[in-house]
């Protein structure tokens, strides 16, 4: 290991020249760095080492540190030094190396997560699995969200501030798309639309807390003893107050549907809409609500037996029974789809809505609403009529106001005048005549 008269430099590299025997030439400034020409005429640099505390007595180690020219000498020799300090500290720089290749990324992560992880970690129904649609739509957000940016990463190599800039890229819209692709599993074409956005960033990061949280139960396998997401400055929750409509806002929303659907938009997405508004359910309960078993208009009721919160019953008011009542007066004997809003193709149920919703808050100016606004608008409207939190909860399905019932003994007929009286003000704004 005989120094040379000159340092290691890209153009000592560019000139080394091949022999008949691999050898190796060393830096003048650090001996133990190396550059190793074999008898192709590759050019690899080396370090040599030796671990632990052993001193002379270790065995002497070498670590290939990259190519050149692939590898300058600069960032080669900042390499080797960083691996020698390692050494000194006792720590062997190949192993690390080594089992730094054996970690998983942050991608082969959410498989495994998509495997064994997708339970409820917290609240009433932790440790259940989660429901079909809740893993769907999570494991949606990571993919779309995690792996452009993140996904290549090791899973002990994210630390807080990667999650900062990861939460800046999917609020800024670096992950959002809009294309038409390819099904693997079906063939066909479909199209996917990602967009980012503050909510967008504040989900998927709360899913990606939850990927941790899983990692860190099985470190031995992951290697993952701390969640990155946890102490990491950005925002991981909602806002307290969410934005909910007044009862002139309801009115513009009601005279948009009208509009629209005066004007041929699908009679689907806007009775959609209005179940939306008139029950406070979920995006995908109204749309995906089902003709038998589901709408008990006997007694004014919705009966769900498999929502993310288990099975639900919901109290319907007059002007939503009289809804339903219509539209499935209207349905067509013919039609065999379960389904109150069925696809237009296929065997689903309808979901124009994300298409033509942006068009109905255009119209009635309403720039953020969401379907979801028309669920809380109903909930601040009870609140504000001095409806009690119970018969709130009853309304819109909450699973604590659930398990209270059950200690209250309430029964769903005062739940349903409760239901009369919270939606009455919104059916009278909604389906105003003329």
């Amino acid at each position: 290991m005989a120094p040379m008269s000159k340092r290691l430099s890209n153009f000592v590299a560019e000139k080394a020249s091949p022999a008949s025997k691999r050898y190796v030439l060393w830096d003048s400034d650090l001996p133990a760095f190396g550059l190793r020409i074999a008898t192709t005429g590759s050019r690899s640099w080396v370090v040599y080492y030796r671990p632990g505390e052993g001193g002379r007595s270790a065995p002497v180690r070498m670590m290939v540190l990259g190519r050149y020219p692939v590898l300058s000498a600069t960032d080669a020799r900042k390499l080797a030094k960083n691996a020698l300090a390692e050494a000194r500290r006792g720590n062997d720089p190949a192993l690390e190396r080594k089992r730094k290749r054996r970690e998983m990324t942050v991608s082969e992560a959410i498989d495994f997560y998509e495997e064994e992880g997708c339970y409820v970690q917290r609240g009433v129904r932790q440790g259940e699995p989660m429901k079909p649609l809740t893993k769907t739509y999570t494991l949606a957000r990571l993919r779309h969200h995690v792996v452009p940016l993140l996904g290549n990463r090791r899973v002990t190599e994210v630390e807080e501030g990667d999650i900062r800039s990861f939460v800046t890229d999917v609020t800024n819209g670096k992950t959002a798309r809009d294309e038409w692709v390819i099904d693997p599993q079906t063939q066909k074409r479909k199209r996917i639309i990602v967009r980012g956005g503050d909510g967008a960033a504040r989900k998927v990061v709360r899913d990606l807390s939850a990927v941790y949280s899983f990692l860190k139960t099985h470190k031995r396998k992951t290697g993952v003893t701390q969640n990155p997401v946890e102490d990491a400055p950005v925002r991981k929750t909602d806002n307290k107050r969410e934005r909910r409509l007044s009862v002139e806002e309801v009115r513009r929303l009601g005279a948009a549907l009208d509009e629209l659907e005066a004007e041929g938009v699908n009679s689907k997405a806007t009775n959609i809409c209005r179940g939306w508004a008139l029950t406070g359910c979920r995006r995908n309960e109204i749309a995906g609500i089902k003709k038998e078993g589901e709408i008990d208009l006997q007694r004014g009721l919705l009966i769900f037996d498999d929502t993310k919160n288990g099975r639900s019953v919901r109290p319907l008011g007059a002007a939503a029974v009289a809804l339903f009542q219509a539209l499935l007066s209207n349905v067509d004997p013919k039609d065999k789809s379960p389904y109150l809003f069925p696809a237009e193709r296929g065997k689903g149920f309808y979901s124009g809505t994300k298409r033509i919703w942006p068009e109905i808050i255009e119209r009635a100016k309403l720039p953020g609403v969401t379907p979801h606004t028309l669920r809380h608008t109903l909930g601040a409207f009870g609140g504000s009529r001095g409806e009690s939190l119970l018969m709130i909860g009853a309304v819109l399905g909450h699973a604590n106001a659930r398990s209270t019932a059950i200690y209250a003994h309430v029964d769903y007929d005062p739940a349903r005048l409760a239901a009369d009286r919270i939606t009455s003000p919104i059916a009278e704004a909604l389906l105003r005549e003329g």
